[in-house]
């Protein structure tokens, strides 16, 4: 079982590693039951300088504080007081970086993702936007602060082959409040994968 390295994430260039975690495979092995995913939709969120992200204009508060340490960590908050979302914090402690996962393509424990969601059968809607996929892998506000290179939550390395030309960039989702960086092309999804999230960005 080989998963990505502390490496992997803190690199400097948190664009390059939301693109590098499409086709790798998240698995989560809580309460006993292992499911796993293959990654097809991330967002980037470049910190301090970034009007989209928790951390912009250096705000450092009880939530976002985890954001300015280590990479390879998880950081797990709820909107709506509904859905928990999860991002992989990246690089290195004092640079509030991080990619979020929109969404997955169900590769094992089905069984459980379905149980947990509440349906009777497969279908897109199981893992395709940010806060279903949680809710089908098991990650709850239990999970924040969880090394993503440990033994509840990790991420296993690519074993598809992915050329740029199979790479979509496009604009983050839900985030019109950030003004220009709205326009950033900072979301990127594997081309024609139908478990992508459904959410759509800004027109450029």
């Amino acid at each position: 079982m080989a998963k990505l390295n502390r490496s992997f994430y803190t690199r400097p260039d948190v664009l390059q590693v939301a693109k590098d975690l499409l086709g790798c495979k998240i698995v989560t092995k809580l309460q006993g039951k292992i499911t796993t995913g293959l990654i097809v939709d991330t967002e980037a969120y470049a910190g301090i300088n970034d009007r989209a992200s928790h951390a912009y204009n250096n705000k450092r508060t009880p939530r976002t504080e985890i954001m300015y340490g280590q990479g390879g960590v998880a950081y797990v908050y709820q909107i709506y007081g509904l859905h928990f979302l999860l991002n992989i914090i990246t690089n290195k402690p004092g640079i509030p970086q991080g990619v979020m996962l929109r969404a997955i393509q169900p590769l094992e424990g089905i069984d459980v993702m379905l149980e947990r969601r509440g349906k009777l059968r497969l279908d897109y809607s199981l893992t395709n936007g940010p806060g279903t996929l949680t809710k089908a892998l098991g990650i709850t506000k239990n999970e924040l602060g969880q090394d993503v290179l440990g033994n509840r939550i990790w991420v296993e390395p690519r074993e598809i082959v992915l050329d740029d030309s199979d790479i979509v960039e496009t604009t983050r989702v839900g985030i019109d409040y950030a003004g220009d960086d709205a326009y950033l092309p900072y979301r990127f999804y594997i081309k024609d994968n139908p478990w992508r999230s459904k959410g759509k960005g800004l027109s450029v």
